[in-house]
């Protein structure tokens, strides 16, 4: 694990990382050393209140041929269920945004919620 003085020096350029939840995640993820041009898996989670709506939901992936998991939250009374959406990608702010607003507009429409995004590190 990297400590406080291992980590890259440089300014944000924030045109690649926004101040926001994605832009800090993928700028922390650069002053770590990871090489965000490696393409690798990106877990997106999608949060329901009901199993029905996540199951309806999962479909809808499916049938576009998304790999994905459904997931109990017991940490949630108000989104229990999560469907966790594996995608092969580079992580970059403007791929992970889409994919989010993608998710969101069908999730949407059954009451469900993006609830963040994760993927393994690749060093420079």
């Amino acid at each position: 694990m990297l400590n406080e003085s291992s980590v890259v020096n440089m300014n944000r350029d924030y045109s690649q990382f926004p101040d926001d939840a994605s832009g800090d995640a993928l700028w922390h993820m650069v002053q770590q050393g990871d090489d965000l041009s490696k393409i690798r898996d990106v877990e997106f989670i999608v949060a329901f209140p009901t199993e029905n709506e996540a199951l309806k939901f999962g479909e809808i992936l499916l049938y576009n041929r998304q790999k994905i998991l459904l997931c109990d939250n017991p940490e949630s009374e108000a989104y229990p269920y999560e469907i966790a959406v594996t995608v092969t990608m580079s992580p970059n702010y403007q791929e992970i945004t889409e994919y989010e607003n993608l998710l969101l507009h069908h999730a949407s429409e059954l009451n469900g919620r993006n609830d963040g995004w994760a993927c393994s590190t690749e060093q420079a």
